[in-house]
């Protein structure tokens, strides 16, 4: 019996999170204050130095993530978004200044494509970008999907959830997720997402009808079977066939806890507690999360190449898109 335990235990790995609000608002402060002096310039090199402190303070098995990403790699890439986008909103101005109805509709549209067609491409060149500049134990990770396959998965999952009223929205999130987290590699392991946009679609429905029946009280317990539900589902495979699956623990009291705290930390220091929401969020939720089987950490070996372009990077962050 404790032979079986003491298995079991050394087959599960923990995630935790030991940042503290108080060092991250420092680093916050000072990255607020730069970028307002250097009239948004600085943005780059603040976005790097937070990443830089949130990895190195997510741990898997004792071990830190780091976050290899510079400020002038995202710089680079924040300027060169800035480009797409200004190319983008200049159709709006052209169309707005056309006296052509047909041209400016014609415009229009080119705008609404652009941006269709632009979602898809920055998730893709920010998961290479994310992943390349990740590393574990000095295993970097990486991402091995293809940018076409990215932007029809993209195309016609929002469409179909247009067409069906919003009904496939699930299947849309399930099989996006998809996209990004099949194509993730760890070294020589691999990552699936195996949930089911069904399963998806019951969580909605069901959280949607008690969240309002019971006066958003149920909202809470919604968000935490949405937490359940995008990270049970991953599993780490690795190539001598053994695999692991990563579990969450968040209860619905604690994400209500965690809710309710936050929203007195912001409006009582007036925003300016925000970092501290940020570390009280990630600490719920990595040390929430274990990774159990077979995964051995000894086994992993450098696979992947580096990846330095920063620009979709940047403009995910323009167009609020966030990662996994």
């Amino acid at each position: 019996m404790t032979t079986t335990l003491l298995e079991k235990e050394k087959q599960t790995k923990s995630f935790t999170f030991t940042g503290r609000g108080s060092d991250y608002f420092a680093i916050e402060i000072v990255n607020f204050l730069l970028t307002v002096v250097t009239l948004g310039l600085y943005y780059p090199w603040a976005k790097a130095k937070s990443l830089q402190y949130l990895y190195r303070k997510t741990e898997l098995a004792g071990t830190p993530f780091v976050f290899h990403g510079t400020g002038k790699e995202m710089f680079v890439g924040f300027i060169k978004g800035l480009g797409v986008f200004i190319s983008l909103y200049s159709m709006l101005f052209f169309a707005a200044l056309s006296t052509t109805p047909f041209i400016s509709v014609l415009f229009v549209f080119a705008f609404i494509v652009g941006v269709l067609i632009l979602i898809p491409v920055a998730l893709h060149g920010m998961m290479r970008y994310r992943t390349s500049r990740t590393s574990w134990r000095g295993i970097h990770m990486g991402y091995r999907g293809e940018l076409s396959d990215m932007v029809t998965t993209y195309l016609v999952g929002f469409f179909l959830t247009v067409f069906t009223l919003g009904i496939y929205g699930s299947w849309f999130v399930v099989k996006l997720r998809k996209q990004m987290i099949d194509n993730v590699r760890f070294g020589n392991a691999s990552l699936r997402y195996v949930g089911d946009g069904a399963d998806l679609f019951l969580i909605n429905l069901k959280g949607y009808f008690l969240s309002v029946f019971t006066l958003g009280i149920y909202f809470f317990w919604f968000t935490k079977n949405l937490l359940h539900f995008y990270v049970n589902n991953i599993v780490v495979l690795q190539d001598d066939g053994t695999y692991s699956r990563l579990k969450c623990h968040v209860s619905g009291w604690e994400v209500l806890k965690l809710t309710v705290g936050n929203i007195f930390i912001v409006l009582f220091t007036l925003g300016l507690g925000i970092p501290l929401t940020t570390t009280r969020t990630l600490s719920l939720i990595m040390n929430s999360i274990v990774m159990s089987g077979d995964f051995d950490a000894d086994a992993l070996v450098q696979t992947e190449e580096a990846y330095d372009s920063a620009m979709y990077e940047s403009m995910s962050d323009m167009m609020d898109i966030g990662v996994i």
